[in-house]
């Protein structure tokens, strides 16, 4: 892969993602736009991938947001203190994720795999992701 962040001066970059990577939410990644691979200063950009059945690692995303774009299958995302509340993506769907707020994925598939596009504006991103335990949270917001 190109190294543009020793370059000084910035250019058009194009890639393909070569290598999969595991990230800190236990889910493959294809390494896209990063400030690793193009030198992007205020954005990273992935293509990830949900197993049959597979579900993410619960986390947030300490400072910045999340914008996904579902290309295959349906994810449920549970979301807030102790993952109570939820929301079903499908093909073609958008779902966006402030900063902060706790999420876990779920592939509602057993025998596909669900793939989406993930946008945040951090180019390094998975050093801000944060592990996150609903069973610590899950009285909050009660009452």
């Amino acid at each position: 892969m190109p190294t543009p962040a020793s370059d000084p001066s910035p250019t058009v970059v194009a890639l393909r993602p070569d290598r999969e990577i595991l990230t800190r939410q236990r889910l493959p990644y294809f390494v896209g736009i990063s400030g690793e691979t193009v030198g992007s200063r205020g954005l990273s950009m992935h293509l990830v991938v949900i197993p049959p059945g597979g579900v993410a690692a619960p986390h947030r995303h300490r400072g910045y947001e999340t914008a996904i774009y579902v290309l295959e299958g349906r994810v449920e995302t549970r979301f807030g203190p102790g993952l109570r509340e939820r929301v079903v993506s499908s093909a073609g769907e958008f779902l966006f994720i402030p900063p902060d707020v706790p999420h876990q994925a779920f592939n509602l598939s057993d025998t596909d795999p669900a793939r989406a596009i993930v946008a945040r504006n951090d180019p390094a991103e998975q050093e801000n992701v944060v592990p996150y335990d609903p069973a610590e949270h899950a009285g909050a917001g009660d009452g």
